[in-house]
């Protein structure tokens, strides 16, 4: 195992939350594109914000780029961050490196991470 990059426990997501008309989204989607050959056993999906509406609702993004990642059914991160590869992958290692960190308590969080993973057929 690579201690740069342990291995992630089953059934890690991470979903990047962006717009299409958002230039630092359209920037910012190769980057998150690129961080996925880091982290091969990890699920990334993007989302348009506005494409995918009612997959959202009743939950509102306002800032770009808004990350969610969820280790099973349990969110463990949600909201914008600087749209940086190192940041990205920082995060994700830190979530991934302690399975026994606390889901966040939102329950619209945990209802969308259900929805994407039924949505985005991702077990």
């Amino acid at each position: 195992m690579n201690p740069e990059n342990p291995a992630p426990p089953a059934s890690v997501l991470v979903v990047c939350l962006c717009a299409e008309w958002c230039g630092v989204c359209n920037d910012y989607r190769s980057r998150f594109s690129q961080v996925q050959f880091t982290f091969p056993q990890v699920r990334f999906v993007w989302v348009d914000v506005e494409d995918e509406a009612d997959l959202l609702h009743p939950l509102d993004v306002e800032n770009f780029p808004t990350l969610l990642i969820a280790v099973g059914d349990a969110p463990r991160f949600f909201g914008p961050l600087t749209p940086q590869v190192e940041t990205l992958e920082r995060l994700i290692r830190a979530q991934i490196a302690d399975a026994s960190a606390p889901a966040l308590a939102n329950r619209a969080v945990a209802d969308l991470v259900a929805r994407i993973r039924v949505e985005k057929e991702i077990p």
